[in-house]
Formats: C-alpha cells, sequence, structure tokens
C-alpha cells in the first residue's frame, strides 16, 4: 500500500493526448454492439473502460478487427459480478471472457509494473523473461506496458476519443513502428515481441525504429526459451498475415529465422 502510495506521488504525470472523432474518424457503429454494451456497464458502475490494442490500430488504417479488447480499472472479480454469462481465466494475468451470444469479449485489469509492485525474484528468469506478472496498476501504467507505441491507443465507444498516452498515433500516421521503453528490456520480457514486430511491420509496411531494430540479431537465440506452442501460433499469425511473403524476408533480413526457419539457410 505504502509503496502504491510513493509510486503516485513520484511519478511522473502523464497526460494522454485526446484524439476527437472527427480528427481520427472511428464511428462507435464499427465496433460492434457486444463491446460497447460492456464498455456502457462499467462506465455506468463507475470504472473506466475502454477498446484497446490492435483492434483501436487496426480501424485506423482501414482494416476489420478480427476481435476486440477491453481494458478496464475494475478488478476480475468486479468484472465477473457484473457479467453473468462470465468466466474469470489465465494464471501469468487474470483476464475475464465475457460472452454476448457466440460473441466472446476479453475484458483486462489495467496492469502495473511488475518490478515495482515489489520483489521480483521469482517473477523473470535468467534472461529477463516475464514469468509471472499479475500486477494491476493505472492506465497510464497499462499503456507503458504494452509492446508497440501504435498498440497503446485507446478508444472510448461512449465519447468516441482516443486516449493516446505513448505518441502512437502519429507513429502511424509516419509508418514507424517504435517500442515503447528500452527495446533490449522489452524483447528480454518477452522474445516474442521480435516476431510481432517483424509481423506487424510486414503487415502494415512499416519501418521498425531503428533503436528497437538494432538489439534483433543480438537477441534473437533468446527465442530458444519460448516454449513451441507460442513460438508455433505466433509463426502461423506471420504466414497467415497475408503478407507472408515480406514477413518471411523480414524475419530472415532480422536474422530471426534460424532454428524457425531452417531451410532458409539455404
Amino acid at each position: 500500500m505504502i509503496r502504491k502510495l510513493l509510486r503516485s506521488v513520484f511519478s511522473k504525470n502523464t497526460h494522454p493526448l485526446i484524439i476527437p472523432f472527427k480528427t481520427h474518424g472511428i464511428s462507435r457503429e464499427q465496433i460492434g454492439s457486444c463491446p460497447c454494451n460492456i464498455t456502457k456497464v462499467l462506465q455506468e458502475k463507475g470504472f473506466a473502460a475502454f477498446i484497446v490494442g490492435g483492434a483501436v490500430r487496426d480501424l485506423l488504417v482501414g482494416r476489420q478487427p478480427k476481435d476486440f479488447d477491453i481494458a478496464t480499472n475494475a478488478s476480475p472479480e468486479e468484472i465477473k459480478a457484473l457479467f453473468r454469462r462470465s468466466r474469470i481465466i489465465g494464471r501469468r494475468f487474470k483476464l475475464v471472457h465475457v460472452m454476448c451470444g457466440s460473441e466472446v469479449v476479453e475484458v483486462s485489469t489495467f496492469r502495473g509494473s511488475h518490478v515495482e509492485a515489489g520483489d521480483d525474484s521469482g517473477n523473470t528468469d535468467e534472461h529477463g523473461r516475464i514469468l509471472r506478472d499479475n500486477v494491476f496498476g493505472t492506465q497510464e501504467e497499462d499503456a507503458e506496458r504494452r509492446d508497440f507505441t501504435i498498440n497503446a491507443l485507446f478508444y472510448d465507444p461512449q465519447t468516441q476519443e482516443i486516449w493516446d498516452f505513448q505518441n502512437g498515433y502519429a507513429d502511424l500516421q509516419q509508418h514507424r513502428l517504435r517500442m515503447i521503453g528500452k527495446p533490449e528490456l522489452r524483447f528480454r520480457e518477452d522474445p516474442v515481441r521480435m516476431l510481432r514486430a517483424v509481423r506487424l511491420a510486414a503487415t502494415l509496411e512499416m519501418e521498425i525504429d531503428p533503436e528497437a531494430r538494432e538489439p534483433l540479431n543480438r537477441l534473437s537465440s533468446l527465442l530458444q526459451n519460448i516454449p513451441a506452442a507460442r513460438l508455433f501460433d505466433e509463426m502461423l499469425k506471420l504466414l497467415m498475415s497475408g503478407h507472408a511473403a515480406s514477413a518471411v524476408m523480414r524475419l530472415r533480413k532480422e536474422g530471426l529465422h534460424h532454428r524457425l526457419l531452417p531451410m532458409l539457410d539455404d
């Protein structure tokens, strides 16, 4: 409790850039009734609730999102209590799946820093990869914990505003893929982010920021520590992205293809 109080007092005061509908052009009708209703219910109960991540990014570039995720300051237990057809899932980080007919919407509580939460021994392995991360935080901290700036955009269906804490909107306009925080540290926390960087750069026709690109080849061996199931899932996304040829060429260019697509060595 004391640590959280000190953190709130001495942390930098980060104000988001509020982007109105007339600037970004995303209407609530593009979101769908289920995610809109979930955010509305949460807000009516006094909680903050936003559509987040890849859905906002995809809508801004004219693509139809595959799904819509929601972030809120409500706890998993508070979320579950508001929606009859819901369940709490996850071990590394608790999430709530809310069902509307056949549609499932993932609702997560704002995340905080696992380091600032206290002793992080046992939370990371010897390479810096996060093993346990069930730490809640503020909306500002949640934005800071996301991987790329273009994935740290929050859309409020009620006001039709986008909240931008990391200048992701400008990066998207400039076709620049920029990592939040120190790239090497963030890649060590989750090496799959290196594959995600290549996939996003290829599918969105963006250039990886030089600071984020520099450690890719040097840290490629960290992918050996990732469970095969996660690597398989990420490679499926890459190869089924509609930009497989470009993604594979970028994968090889950054030296990330070894042990994933060994035939490319020939």
